[in-house]
């Protein structure tokens, strides 16, 4: 029995760590991927013990903000060199990401979902993802693998798999109205909460899309995001 025992735990320990892959769209809340949210995603993903993978599309971005005052600044910046400074160096073209290597999926918010990996920000309903994100994103879920998502990114998902289900935030109609736009469902939650949708796999938390949330309720949001994403995996 004890070398029974002992084999088991030999076996669990040994067991593959989930392989989680995350998206940024730059640094920094104005034109970039939330910081906060960011560095919330890949903490609780560790602490989960999950392997993770950070990647970031090698295109300029957008506009470039003056995070002081939110100023719009006339000079260019490239979207994988700034998502580097969150990912401390470690971090991979988008162009190099392989959803059949990976479990799962999750794209931290900022304005640069809107901006950078989609022009939501600009063209409303009528927006378009880029390239690289539509691919990746529609190969996990082709794969049936969980995609997580929080603040302002669930709009791409809401863009490109029909029908899904996801949150914003507490209710509100033109979040309603987006989401009959775009074939979807708007669920509204608060902060600290996050919405599954198990048919496509989708785990959404509004984060910082809350009006005056703070960083620890981010936080328990985020945590339970990345605990129901692993869960599907």
């Amino acid at each position: 029995f004890p070398m029974a025992l002992q084999l088991v735990r030999q076996l669990s320990s040994a067991a593959p760590r989930q392989r989680v892959a995350v998206i940024l769209s730059g640094c920094g809340v104005f034109d970039g991927a939330e910081i906060h949210e960011s560095v919330y995603v890949m903490l609780h993903l560790s602490s989960k013990g999950a392997a993770t993978a950070v990647f970031a599309p090698e295109i300029d971005q957008a506009v470039v903000k003056n995070h002081l005052n939110g100023a719009e600044k006339q000079e260019k910046r490239n979207v994988l060199e700034e998502a580097a400074r969150i990912a401390r160096g470690e971090i991979k073209s988008l162009a190099t990401l392989d959803p059949t290597k990976f479990d799962a999926l999750v794209l931290p918010g900022g304005f640069g979902a809107a901006l950078n990996l989609s022009t939501f920000a600009t063209k409303g309903a009528e927006f378009s993802v880029q390239r690289e994100v539509r691919d990746i994103l529609l190969g996990f879920h082709k794969l049936k693998k969980p995609i997580g998502l929080c603040c302002i990114a669930p709009v791409i998902a809401a863009k490109l798999i029909p029908g899904v289900e996801f949150t914003l935030g507490p209710k509100q109609e033109n979040w309603s109205e987006l989401a009959t736009k775009l074939g979807a469902t708007h669920v509204p939650v608060a902060v600290t909460s996050t919405h599954v949708d198990k048919a496509n796999k989708v785990v959404t938390t509004p984060a910082f899309m809350c009006d005056g949330a703070k960083f620890h309720e981010v936080s328990i949001g985020i945590e339970k995001m990345v605990d129901e994403v692993l869960k599907l995996c």
